[in-house]
């Protein structure tokens, strides 16, 4: 690279950083992406208990999952989910009404660990509310009839929600959230269409309940405006999980076809490093987003349509530059003409995270290709 294309990288690098700065503070807070094979893996695979050897959470595939689990009977299925709840619980490819018994065990597990740790006087009155803070967090998400696809309590915690039955549901969708979301917070602020469990549960209502949609915090999400937004490190390790969720969703679920994939922020990264082909995702829809990690929709796989929420007035991610320099910024604008993808409408929407919210065209929009209605262009 010549001077002036470094001086240039540089400058667009300063501009971004510059850019980021005056939304509102940028965060230093590194996360380290959760990564591996679930909890308790180790046991998992050493237990021949049935006769059988499970499958490697680390090198199985979905279907090699789906195929282990379809040889046993349902008491042979529940008793691993009691002697392994943490590795069901998360394991793509195991049937899904397992899966939400499993981490059902997992959460009460949790609970009665740190409901321990509350009292516990080798720990300090820090650790008292922190595992006061956390108990009532797993209580919260045993409450009611819930249905948790996704539970790992480590760092700050993956969950996924379901809204709406995976099993009899005609079509499904994924909501692959951005910054800021984990295990404490995906569902704050109830009534609030900004979360990914608001999100989540504002489409399937939009749907009119005829498509289940997972509220999907399943992989570590930046902190903040800062490094972490602006790289892809932690969207890498995310393309990965939502990988092997899209192919656990396609041979433990039947639907009419595979889910439709919604992007809000930075999951707009996730979602385009992931590239998801036909038997994956039916289409993928991005909003409120910063790019998605290459320079036009034909970087992507063609054969699934991909639509660009216009972004409204106040949205401030269109301050951010779009571009891409010494590991920088992700890439071009997905709702520029250019780009190649599908425009939608955002007229009513307000905020970076009002998209869903009811009365909006977007939402319109998006419960319609929920529904596989699609739009033309």
């Amino acid at each position: 690279m010549g001077k002036f294309r470094v001086k240039r990288a540089i400058a667009a690098s300063t501009a971004m950083l510059a850019a980021v700065l005056g939304l509102g503070g940028f965060s230093t807070d590194a996360q380290q992406a959760v990564t591996g094979p679930p909890p308790g893996s180790a046991a998992w695979v050493a237990d021949t208990a049935l006769g059988v050897h499970p499958p490697d959470p680390t090198t199985a595939t979905p279907a090699e999952v789906a195929s282990f689990f379809a040889e046993l009977t349902p008491a042979q299925q529940d008793a691993l989910a009691v002697r392994h709840p943490l590795v069901v619980g998360n394991l793509d490819g195991a049937p899904i009404r397992l899966r939400y018994r499993a981490n059902t065990l997992a959460l009460t597990a949790e609970l009665g660990r740190e409901l321990a740790r509350t009292t516990d006087p080798a720990l300090t009155p820090q650790d008292h509310e922190q595992a006061r803070t956390r108990a009532e967090r797993y209580r919260a998400l045993l409450g009611g009839d819930r249905r948790i696809l996704v539970f790992d309590p480590r760092g700050r915690g993956e969950v996924a929600e379901v809204f709406g039955d995976l099993a009899t549901a005609p079509r499904t969708a994924v909501v692959v959230p951005g910054s800021d979301n984990d295990l404490q917070n995906f569902d704050r602020s109830p009534g609030s269409y900004g979360t990914p469990a608001g999100m989540a549960r504002s489409l399937y209502q939009a749907t009119d309940r005829q498509t289940a949609v997972i509220a999907w915090t399943g992989y570590t999400t930046p902190v903040g405006i800062g490094l972490g937004a602006a790289t892809e490190d932690l969207a890498r390790a995310g393309a990965a999980r939502l990988t092997r969720l899209l192919d656990g969703l396609a041979v433990s679920t039947r639907p009419q076809a595979p889910a439709t994939v919604f992007c809000h922020s930075y999951g707009s990264v996730v979602c385009g490093l992931a590239r998801p082909g036909p038997d994956q995702a039916s289409g993928v829809v991005v909003l409120g987003s910063p790019g998605m990690g290459v320079g036009s929709a034909a970087a992507l796989d063609p054969r699934v349509p991909l639509w660009a929420t216009a972004r409204n007035d106040s949205d401030w991610i269109g301050r951010v530059p779009y571009v891409s320099v010494l590991g920088l910024g992700h890439g071009a604008d997905p709702t520029a003409p250019g780009f190649g993808a599908r425009p939608l409408p955002a007229t009513g929407s307000e905020g970076h995270a009002g998209y869903f919210a009811p009365g909006t065209a977007s939402l319109t929009a998006f419960a319609a290709i929920a529904l596989g209605l699609g739009l033309d262009r």
